[in-house]
C-alpha cells in the first residue's frame, strides 16, 4: 500500500514538471536549472529519503565532481542538492520514462562501446562546465554494492579537462564526493545489509524500486572532499579515487564530520 501512496503523487508531480521543464529548456530560461532541483527534492520527500551532508560543493567554476555510484537513488539525492549535469551511459536515454527524465535533466550520454564517443562527450562536458554547470561523473563507469569503490576510469576525466583547455578556459577543478547509504527502513545498514539499497550488476530495476518505495526510511550521507590539485588524467583519477575511498570509509564507519541533516 505504501508503495502506491508514493507512486501516485510522484507520477502527478512528474506529469506537471515535464512540460514546465521542456518549456524552460526550449526558451533557455533560468528555471531549466532550478526545476530539476525542486523536482528531486519533492521526490525524495515523498519516497522518504533523508540526506546528511558533510562538507559542501565547491563554489569555484568550472567544476567536475567525481563520485562513486551505488544506486538509482544517487540521481535524486545529488540532483536535489544543487543544479548540475550528469554523465550517463547511452542506454539510459532509451529506457522508457527514465530516458525522458534524464534528457530533461540535461544529462550527457556516452556510448562506451564507441571509441570516437569520448571526444564528443568531453566537448559537451566542457561546454556545460564553461556555462557554469557542475558536471557529475560516476567515475567507476558502473555501480557497486555500496560497500566499496571500484577503480576510476580516467579517459573522460582527462578528455573533459583537455577540452576546457582547448576552449581557452580555465582547467576544471575536481572535487571528490562519496555517496554512502547508512540506513534503511529505520535501521542502520551494515556491510551485509547495504546491498539491499544498492542497484548493481544484473538486478532488475522494477522490484528494487518497489522495495524501496514500500519501505522508505532511506538515510544517505554525502561527503564532499577538498578540491584536488591539477594533474594528468591518470594522476587525477587515482587521487580522486583515493579521496573517495577515504570519504566513503569515514561515512560507513560513522567517523565524525561537520554535517547538515535534512529531510530531503
Amino acid at each position: 500500500m505504501r508503495a502506491w501512496l508514493v507512486i501516485v503523487p510522484v507520477v502527478l508531480v512528474t506529469l506537471v514538471g515535464i512540460p514546465l521543464q521542456w518549456l524552460s529548456l526550449a526558451l533557455r530560461l533560468p528555471t531549466r536549472r532550478t526545476l530539476p532541483v525542486l523536482y528531486h527534492r519533492i521526490v525524495l520527500a515523498l519516497v522518504g529519503v533523508r540526506v546528511r551532508v558533510v562538507g559542501a560543493p565547491a563554489a569555484v567554476r568550472p567544476l567536475l565532481i567525481l563520485a562513486n555510484h551505488a544506486s538509482w537513488l544517487d540521481i535524486p539525492v545529488l540532483g536535489g542538492r544543487l543544479p548540475l549535469c550528469f554523465v550517463a551511459k547511452s542506454e539510459v536515454a532509451r529506457w522508457p520514462g527514465i530516458g525522458l527524465l534524464a534528457k530533461l535533466q540535461r544529462t550527457i550520454f556516452v556510448d562506451r562501446s564507441s571509441r570516437t564517443a569520448t571526444g564528443r562527450v568531453a566537448g559537451e562536458m566542457a561546454a556545460r562546465m564553461n556555462d557554469g554547470d557542475p558536471v557529475v561523473l560516476f567515475a567507476e563507469g558502473t555501480s557497486s554494492d555500496g560497500n566499496r569503490v571500484l577503480p576510476f576510469r580516467s579517459a573522460l576525466i582527462g578528455a573533459a579537462r583537455l577540452s576546457l583547455g582547448e576552449a581557452a578556459g580555465p582547467a576544471a577543478t575536481i572535487q571528490p564526493l562519496a555517496i554512502a547509504y547508512v540506513g534503511f527502513a529505520g535501521l542502520p545498514l551494515g556491510r551485509a545489509g547495504r546491498p539491499r539499497l544498492a542497484w548493481y550488476g544484473d538486478m532488475d530495476l522494477a522490484p528494487h524500486l518497489m522495495e524501496v518505495l514500500r519501505r522508505g526510511g532511506v538515510e544517505v550521507e554525502l561527503r564532499f572532499g577538498e578540491t584536488l590539485a591539477a594533474g594528468g588524467r591518470k594522476a587525477a583519477a587515482q587521487e580522486a579515487e583515493r579521496a573517495v575511498r577515504a570519504l566513503l570509509a569515514q561515512a560507513l564507519t560513522g567517523r565524525p564530520g561537520s554535517g547538515i541533516s535534512c529531510g530531503i
